[in-house]
């Protein structure tokens, strides 16, 4: 588990970037789509509950799906940079790394028209390297259910609504039935309790 908290851990190359305290606000983010069977059924159950998410899309995947890429961002999600091909940023030399994250950048602007401003790198490693390196804003995590490597839709959404706080931000994948039916169950569950869903850019101030 990543010892950092998200907030601690999401900056610029030269400023640290704060969470605002917005009381009952969490952030819901998806990593490693766009997937053309479960992401159409993910967003159908979003706009359904008027809620919005952030979804950090893996380059290839996007090329793959422009169409799932133009709802999402037309239905007012935030779409952030996974890389191209998900891949170890770390042991990338400096040429490779930065294909991986223009070549997305170019692709999802070319299909949005807005250009990411927000990576997650992938396996959330991050360094000082990296932040010297890279010209975004690498957003982490708070909770994560390891939804990825589970098939078990109860103990995700228990995972999740068990450890979840204001202003955290929330760690699952578009790329599972399991997890999909897990995020709409911990929708439900977390917006009558009180909280409100918003993208990452939303519970960050500079």
């Amino acid at each position: 588990m990543w010892e950092n908290t998200a907030q601690e851990m999401v900056r610029t190359q030269s400023d640290q970037l704060k969470i605002t305290e917005y009381k009952g606000r969490i952030a819901l983010t998806f990593d490693d789509g766009p997937s053309k069977l479960m992401t159409p059924q993910l967003l159908d159950g979003l706009e359904k509950r008027g809620v919005k998410a952030t979804f950090f899309l893996i380059g290839e995947y996007a090329e793959e799906n422009q169409e799932l890429v133009k709802r999402m961002s037309e239905a007012g999600h935030l779409i952030g940079n996974h890389t191209y091909h998900h891949i170890q940023l770390k042991d990338l030399g400096k040429e490779e790394l930065k294909r991986e994250i223009d070549e997305t950048n170019d692709l999802l602007e070319q299909i949005t028209g807005n250009r990411p401003q927000f990576l997650r790198p992938p396996f959330g490693t991050w360094d000082k390297a990296l932040e010297k390196t890279v010209n975004m804003i690498p957003v982490l995590w708070d909770v994560d259910p390891l939804d990825w490597c589970r098939e078990d839709v109860d103990c995700i959404v228990k995972s999740v609504v068990e450890h979840v706080k204001d202003n955290d931000i929330i760690l699952l994948h578009d790329s599972y039935d399991t997890s999909v039916t897990a995020a709409l169950q911990i929708i439900d569950i977390l917006q009558a309790r009180g909280y409100e869903f918003v993208t990452v850019d939303e519970l960050m101030t500079e």
